[in-house]
């Protein structure tokens, strides 16, 4: 459990192509099976719509949550989960 891991693993990941009708419940009830969920924030916008934003309690969750849910199939969409890195998301922004 106490393996090193890389520098990229973080507790909030970063989640794309999300059917747009997905629920709340409904991504609790697909990350959820990996830990314990600090927070969900779904994209609401029409820019943000189809990603979301989950942060763990525990980085091993995380990292479980990475391993196991990218590419997984909701609704005929595969999913994207990338670590949340807050470098890259402020220089898309610039």
């Amino acid at each position: 459990r106490n393996a090193r891991l890389p520098p990229e693993v973080n507790r909030a990941l970063y989640v794309r192509n999300l059917p747009f009708n997905i629920t709340a419940d409904e991504m609790y009830d697909i990350f959820g099976k990996y830990g314990a969920i600090r927070q969900i924030r779904l994209g609401d916008k029409r820019d943000t719509r189809g990603t979301a934003y989950v942060v763990y309690e525990d980085i091993y969750d995380a990292k479980n949550a990475v391993d196991h849910l990218s590419g997984f199939n909701v609704a005929n969409r595969y999913l994207i989960v990338l670590y949340y890195n807050p470098a890259k998301t402020a220089k898309k922004r610039d």
